[in-house]
């Protein structure tokens, strides 16, 4: 299945680009998704990502997916399913 991910600050940044489609299994999560653009983009990419070490999102970085915050869904164990949007967008720093 192919996802679309669109990537914000840093992270457009890293990639070169702002929207990737990247391709997964079907029933892929958004851990697996994650995973997928650390391999792609390497280390440095999967730091700005913020997982914590028990596989938490870390409340400083958003990824929406269809617009809506992966909190609010499954977190990390979103189902993706083909076609969806998800949107990283890591903390803006400021001063």
């Amino acid at each position: 299945m192919k996802i679309n991910v669109r990537y914000f600050t840093t992270l457009h940044e890293l990639a070169g680009t702002r929207d990737d489609g990247l391709e997964l299994r079907e029933g892929s999560s958004l851990s697996e998704l994650i995973e997928t653009v650390s391999v792609k983009y390497g280390v440095t990419a999967f730091a700005y990502l913020h997982v914590t070490e028990s596989g938490k999102i870390d409340p400083s970085i958003k990824f929406l997916v269809n617009g809506v915050a992966a909190q609010n869904l499954r977190g990390l164990e979103t189902e993706l399913k083909d076609g969806d949007i998800v949107a990283i967008i890591p903390p803006i720093g400021g001063g």
